[in-house]
């Protein structure tokens, strides 16, 4: 079963065509990574994908639901976690997960266990109190995680989640990654750290200059002896 269709997407900013007719599946329990240079129109797939931005041409499902006619029902299926995550500066990091869990309707005895065990397992317990503006990049980035993954979304979608993390708070990441897709859930990911995308990536998609020129299985693409670098490299042209 797919979590993720896209058939056929195209997406423009004024008389700029930024997205080509691009096409991808993402099936249950995939961890699924989008490669590509800067400008290739990565951050713009996954912004349409969750509907930030309407998709201009094209159609999206979401385990089985037409975006365009039921955004509210599939983004409440998702968590996405931009690159640059815009937190609310002047809340703590307690009080900004609790927006979370009332957007996402998370009960007040689920949540304080999800919350209690999250912030535990991305070391940010002592920084519950704190104000979000007072916390260091790696900190925010562990606080948005949290929030993305406190009502247990079906779909997580994640741009650059590697950038600012230890190696304890990436390596828990990716075990979040698992224990969701063993739930039954998707990841959705686009990172220039190659050799992560190729450990951790059951299918992965080149992007470049708005159109997929490769996708297909991580083993498939790996069949030619090249790693991932070595194909980025040979293909970003």
């Amino acid at each position: 079963m797919n979590i993720v269709e896209i058939k056929n997407l195209h997406q423009s900013f004024g008389s700029t065509e930024v997205l080509h007719g691009v096409s991808l599946n993402i099936a249950q329990g995939q961890i699924y990574g989008l490669i590509g240079p800067n400008g290739a129109g990565k951050t713009t797939l996954m912004r349409t994908l969750v509907s930030i931005l309407p998709a201009e041409k094209g159609t999206i499902w979401i385990d089985g639901m037409d975006v365009s006619e039921q955004s509210l029902q599939t983004r409440q299926l998702l968590a996405y976690l931009p690159d640059n995550p815009d937190l609310y500066e002047h809340l703590t990091v307690r009080e900004f997960l609790d927006f979370t869990a009332d957007i996402f309707g998370v009960s007040k005895m689920q949540r304080e266990a999800e919350i209690q065990q999250l912030c535990t397992d991305f070391e940010i317990h002592d920084k519950l109190g704190a104000q979000i503006n007072t916390l260091s990049h790696g900190t925010r980035q562990k606080a948005a995680l949290c929030a993305a993954l406190l009502h247990k979304p079906k779909l997580l979608v994640l741009d650059e989640p590697f950038v600012g993390l230890d190696p304890k708070a990436a390596w828990m990441l990716k075990q979040k990654m698992h224990e969701l897709c063993a739930d039954g859930g998707a990841v959705f990911l686009s990172s220039h750290v190659l050799d992560v995308v190729e450990n951790l990536c059951d299918s992965i998609s080149f992007l470049n200059h708005g159109s997929i020129i490769m996708q297909g299985s991580t083993k498939e693409l790996l069949q030619g002896g090249k790693n991932l670098e070595e194909i980025f490299l040979g293909s970003a042209q």
